[in-house]
């Protein structure tokens, strides 16, 4: 018996990398699952090997970038079987550049992906969910994990876009927590540490030796995505966490770390100077750390 028996799953981006390797583990625990990727020869591939383990997998190379294949998408899996219970939004790409280097197309390439991806497939499969709910259905209780990245949560630099697609979908995904919990969905993100094709050269010599625990294996990160999609986490909803080889980190939004009150005046200019030391603390204004700490 796998956690996941009985349900169904698309994958977005799933032709390598992490999404494969979500793709992999949602089949291995039971789930019926569609693995969308752009490249139909890798989705085969991934498709083939779960086969090959005795899992249920189909293809869809929809662009879950637009409205129209997001709605596809979604669609294919009802349309396979019979419901839509699990949605990993995973599919992404870089077109890192300085702010004042960035073009127009490379803005709105990596917004396009990441912020419209997670967002139209979110809406319809919440259309979905809701109408059977709406219905008169009992124990809907679909799941949404959507991809984040520590580049959202902390600010780096020379990844403007990306950065603000992925703090984007952070806030995003306590929107639709909200949203959706009422009709029986969880929404929850993941910011995963893992070596893909987007991060390889970033991680180039930082390979495992021989019968060491690999860090840096997108394989780790699938086993917190199914557990996101189990029953085991029906109460969990609106969380972002950070997953890196063995290690898991709950996240926390923004929060107020400093207040200063001008006793019922407006403020003026010389008076935020003469408290700006009240407000900031120990602070004094500087960029916030970069994060990735253990």
């Amino acid at each position: 018996m796998g956690a996941l028996d009985g349900k169904s799953a698309i994958v977005t981006g799933a032709g390598r990398g992490i999404g494969r390797e979500e793709a992999l583990l949602l089949a291995s625990e039971g789930a019926s699952v569609v693995v969308n990727d752009v490249d139909e020869a890798e989705a085969t591939a991934v498709v083939d090997q779960i086969g090959v383990a005795g899992g249920t997998a189909v293809v869809n190379t929809g662009d879950v970038s637009t409205w129209a294949g997001a709605e596809t998408a979604v669609g294919q899996v009802i349309a396979e079987y019979g419901q839509l219970d699990i949605v990993v939004n995973n599919a992404g790409i870089l077109r890192d550049a300085m702010s004042f280097s960035m073009s127009e197309a490379e803005w709105d390439a990596v917004i396009a992906v990441h912020m419209k991806g997670h967002a139209a497939m979110s809406h319809f499969a919440g259309m979905a969910w809701r109408e059977r709910s709406k219905g008169g259905e009992e124990g809907v209780s679909g799941r949404i994990i959507n991809t984040a990245s520590e580049s959202g949560l902390y600010g780096l630099a020379g990844q403007i876009n990306y950065a603000a697609a992925k703090a984007g979908i952070a806030s995003m995904t306590i929107v639709l927590g909200r949203e959706l919990r009422k009709y029986g969905v969880t929404v929850n993100a993941i910011a995963p540490r893992a070596r893909t094709r987007m991060t390889e050269t970033v991680l180039t010599g930082m390979e495992a030796a021989e019968g060491q625990f690999d860090e840096w294996d997108p394989a780790n990160i699938a086993p917190v995505v199914a557990w996101l999609a189990s029953p085991e986490s029906a109460d969990i909803t609106g969380q972002v966490f950070v997953v890196n080889g063995d290690k898991l980190h709950l996240m926390s939004g923004w929060e107020r770390v400093g207040r200063i009150d001008n006793a019922g005046e407006r403020w003026t200019i010389d008076a935020l100077t003469a408290r700006r030391g009240d407000l900031f603390g120990d602070r004094s204004g500087k960029l916030p750390p970069a994060g990735f700490g253990e």
